[in-house]
């Protein structure tokens, strides 16, 4: 099932049970799947795609969410954490830092890296195997702390 049918499923729940914060989340992942599809082919969306997505909104939200806090809006930081939620339920399970850390460590081996200098063949190689498995400020962060 593409991630489309399942967020248009989804929604039909949402609106049986009349959750409101749901929903809205909902009708926002499907009005980010249809606008991209009009950018894109006939064929529709890859699941890669789907994934880049997926990934987009749920750091628009975590950036929005973290402004909110500190403008002390709880009322806005609540709607962006139950989006959040509700994107991140679509997403694939992230993975921990010690997983991250294992995972670069074997990439690191593979490309030779030796130091600071070889961070860009690291990194090229870590987002395209940790795409939606884990967040880029960690897997940039990590990558320096080994490197160094």
């Amino acid at each position: 099932m593409s991630l489309k049918q399942s967020v248009e499923s989804e929604i039909k729940k949402a609106m049986i049970a009349r959750d409101k914060d749901r929903l809205r989340a909902l009708r926002s992942i499907k009005s980010m799947i249809m606008l991209e599809e009009t950018k894109g082919s006939e064929k529709g969306m890859t699941e890669e795609e789907e994934l880049k997505l997926l990934t987009k909104a749920a750091k628009q939200r975590k950036d929005s969410l973290e402004i909110f806090q500190q403008q002390n809006r709880e009322d806005l930081a609540a709607t962006e954490q139950s989006e959040l939620e509700v994107i991140s339920e679509f997403l694939p399970k992230q993975f921990t830092e010690e997983e991250v850390e294992a995972e670069l460590k074997s990439i690191i081996a593979e490309v030779g890296a030796e130091g600071p200098k070889d961070m860009g063949k690291v990194m090229g190689q870590a987002t395209k195997r940790l795409a939606g498995k884990a967040d880029g400020k960690m897997i940039s962060q990590k990558v320096k702390e080994l490197l160094a």
